[in-house]
C-alpha cells in the first residue's frame, strides 16, 4: 500500500481529512510523513509530535495509519468497517 491507495481507501471510506494529514505535519491530526530512514506516523499537536511510531517501509506505515484512523472513526463517530484489507 502506499499513500496513494491509503488517500484513496480514506476518500472512499468518507474519512475527514481533518482528521489525518499524509505528506505535512498539521496539527491536532494524525500526520505520516516520509523520513530520512523511513515513515513516521505521529499525532500532531500543534507542532508536537506525540507517539511517534517509525516504519522502515511505507507499506507498514500506511496499514498502521488505516488502523488508528479506524479507531478514531469508531470512537468519535460510531463507525465501524467491516473489513479492512
Amino acid at each position: 500500500m502506499t499513500t496513494k491507495d491509503l488517500s484513496n481507501f480514506f476518500n472512499s471510506h468518507l474519512v475527514p481529512k481533518k482528521l489525518y494529514s499524509l505528506n505535512k505535519n498539521r496539527k491536532n491530526r494524525i500526520c505520516m510523513e516520509q523520513v530520512k530512514n523511513g515513515w513516521d506516523v505521529y499525532f500532531s499537536d500543534k507542532k508536537d509530535k506525540v507517539g511517534i511510531s517509525h516504519f522502515n517501509s511505507e507499506n507498514d506505515a500506511c496499514n498502521f495509519m488505516k488502523n488508528e484512523i479506524k479507531k478514531l472513526m469508531e470512537q468519535l463517530y460510531g463507525i465501524t468497517w467491516a473489513a479492512i484489507r
